[in-house]
C-alpha cells in the first residue's frame, strides 16, 4: 500500500495554485469589508441536527458524519458553510436589523461536484440578513458581479430564476409529495413531455402553466409573455415584478442577463429569487446564490436573507494559467562587515513587494527550483540585484 496516496477527489494544493488562491481569498474579503460584511469563521465540525436541521436537510448525504468521542453524539463535517453563518445569525449575534456577514473555509462533500470535481472545495460567500425587500437581492447580485471581475472573470452571464412561480402553482392544488418532486425533475431539464404525463390528471390551467414553464426562458422579454400566459395568482405576479425590477437594477453593467423560469435549483432551500453566474469560456456555473427567507427558524429567529458562494478552488482550477512571481536571490553571509548592509537591502526589497530567498550556510542553491530569475551582487561598495545569470566582479 503506497500510503502518500490520498482518497479519490481529494488534492494537495501546490505552491503556484495555493498562491493564486490565497491571493484571491484576501481580494473577495477586502472587497467584502469594504461593503460592511463582516468576517466569521464557523466551525468544521458541528452536531448533525444543527448541520442539517430545517433548509440544511438537502445536505444530508453530501455530509460525512462522525462520532463525537466525548458526548457520543453523531457529528458532521460541514458541507455548505451558509447554515452555518445564517445560525451565526439567528443566534449569536441576534442583531435587530440588517445584518452583513462574509466567510471563506474549506467544506467537505461525500461526493465531488464543481468545476474542479473536488470533494473539499473552498467556499468563500457573503450573506445579508434582515431585508425582504428587493433591493438586498440587487446589493448581494452586484456585489457577486463585483467580486467575480475583481478575480479577473469578465464576460458575465448572469440566469435568473424565482422558486416562487412553481411554487405558487403547486400550492393552489394538493398533490401529493411524490408528484411534486416528479415535476420538479421534469421542469429541470426541460421535458415536456414527462411533465405533459405527470400532470395529466392536474386542472387545464395548471397543466398549460406547468407545459410553459420549460418554454419560458430567454432575455427580459420572457418576464413580458410570462406575465401573459401565467395564471394570475399573486404570488406569481410579485415573483415576474421582482424579476424585472432586478433586469432593470443591472441593466448599467457589463454583463448579459437572461431567465429560466422552469430552473428550480435549491427549490427546497430557497424562498425566491434565485441566480447562477457564467463566464464566457468556462463550463458550468461559478457562483450560486438566492433567496431563503425563513432559514434563521430553526435556530429560534426567523430572518429573511439572502446571499451567495463560490468554490475558489474551482475557480482557480478554471482559469488560465498564470507565471509564476519570480524572486530575488540573496547569498549567505559570514563576512560581519557586509552581513548588516545585505540585511538591510533585503529588509528594503521585502518593504517593497519583491520575493527575496537567502541562501543558506553550506547549502547549494538551485536558482531554477527556486523561481529566482534575479540576485544580489556587491559591488561599487553595495548591494545591487542583478540577472541571475549575471557575472559581477
Amino acid at each position: 500500500m503506497r500510503n502518500w496516496l490520498l482518497p479519490e477527489y481529494i488534492e494537495d494544493v501546490l505552491p503556484a495554485e495555493a498562491a493564486r488562491i490565497e491571493c484571491m481569498r484576501r481580494t473577495l474579503l477586502d472587497l467584502f469589508r469594504a461593503h460592511g460584511y463582516q468576517y466569521v469563521i464557523p466551525p468544521m465540525l458541528e452536531y448533525m441536527e444543527s448541520l442539517i436541521t430545517g433548509v440544511g436537510h438537502d445536505l444530508d448525504l453530501a455530509t460525512f458524519k462522525v462520532v463525537d468521542q466525548l458526548t457520543g453524539r453523531l457529528m458532521g463535517v460541514r458541507a455548505d458553510m451558509t447554515p452555518q453563518v445564517a445560525r451565526i445569525d439567528a443566534h449569536l449575534l441576534n442583531h435587530q436589523d440588517i445584518t452583513r456577514l462574509c466567510y471563506a473555509g474549506s467544506v467537505l462533500r461525500t461526493k465531488p461536484d464543481g468545476l474542479a470535481m473536488t470533494r473539499e472545495p473552498l467556499q468563500v460567500g457573503a450573506e445579508l440578513y434582515g431585508h425582504a425587500g428587493v433591493a438586498s437581492d440587487i446589493e448581494i447580485q452586484r456585489l457577486l458581479i463585483k467580486a467575480l471581475q475583481a478575480v479577473g472573470i469578465n464576460q458575465l452571464h448572469i440566469d435568473f430564476s424565482h422558486v416562487n412561480i412553481f411554487g405558487s402553482l403547486i400550492a393552489a392544488i394538493a398533490i401529493p409529495a411524490q408528484l411534486e418532486q416528479a415535476l420538479y425533475i421534469a421542469l429541470q431539464s426541460k421535458d415536456q413531455s414527462s411533465v405533459s404525463q405527470l400532470s395529466r390528471h392536474l386542472d387545464k390551467t395548471t397543466r398549460e402553466a406547468l407545459l410553459r414553464l420549460t418554454e419560458l426562458n430567454g432575455d427580459k422579454s420572457v418576464l413580458v409573455k410570462a406575465a401573459k400566459v401565467l395564471p394570475a395568482i399573486p404570488a406569481i405576479q410579485a415573483a415576474l415584478a421582482s424579476l424585472t425590477e432586478v433586469s432593470e437594477a443591472l441593466s448599467d453593467l457589463d454583463l448579459t442577463v437572461s431567465f429560466d423560469l422552469s430552473e428550480l435549483r435549491g427549490y427546497h432551500y430557497h424562498s425566491g429569487i434565485v441566480f447562477a453566474a457564467y463566464a464566457q469560456g468556462y463550463k458550468g456555473p461559478l457562483a450560486l446564490g438566492g433567496r431563503y427567507d425563513e432559514v434563521g427558524q430553526v435556530f429560534g429567529r426567523a430572518r429573511p436573507a439572502t446571499g451567495f458562494s463560490l468554490d475558489l478552488r474551482s475557480l482557480v482550477s478554471a482559469m488560465p494559467p498564470v507565471k509564476t512571481a519570480m524572486a530575488i536571490f540573496a547569498p549567505a553571509s559570514t563576512d560581519l562587515s557586509t552581513n548588516l548592509s545585505l540585511a538591510a537591502k533585503i529588509d528594503s526589497l521585502r518593504a517593497e513587494g519583491h520575493i527575496v530567498i537567502q541562501e543558506l550556510p553550506g547549502s547549494a542553491s538551485n536558482l531554477a527550483e527556486l523561481n529566482c530569475d534575479r540576485k544580489l551582487a556587491h559591488y561599487n561598495s553595495g548591494w545591487h540585484v542583478v540577472e541571475a545569470d549575471k557575472v559581477t566582479k
